[in-house]
């Protein structure tokens, strides 16, 4: 039975395309939500490891 204490990850939100100013800022906030989905990606995997873990 997975653990009830290892809750699973939350995806990030993504921006609205208003919430980008068109400027060229460094670094944008989709920028910012790639960065943020690539960690909530690698979260997901570990914790998917786990649960295989616990049921196995």
């Amino acid at each position: 039975m997975p653990p009830t204490d290892d809750p699973r990850p939350a995806p990030p939100e993504r921006p609205l395309p208003e919430d980008c100013c068109q400027s060229g800022c460094h670094p944008c906030v989709f920028d910012l939500y790639e960065e943020a989905l690539e960690r909530y990606e690698e979260r997901l995997r570990e914790w998917n490891a786990r649960q295989g873990e616990a049921s196995g």
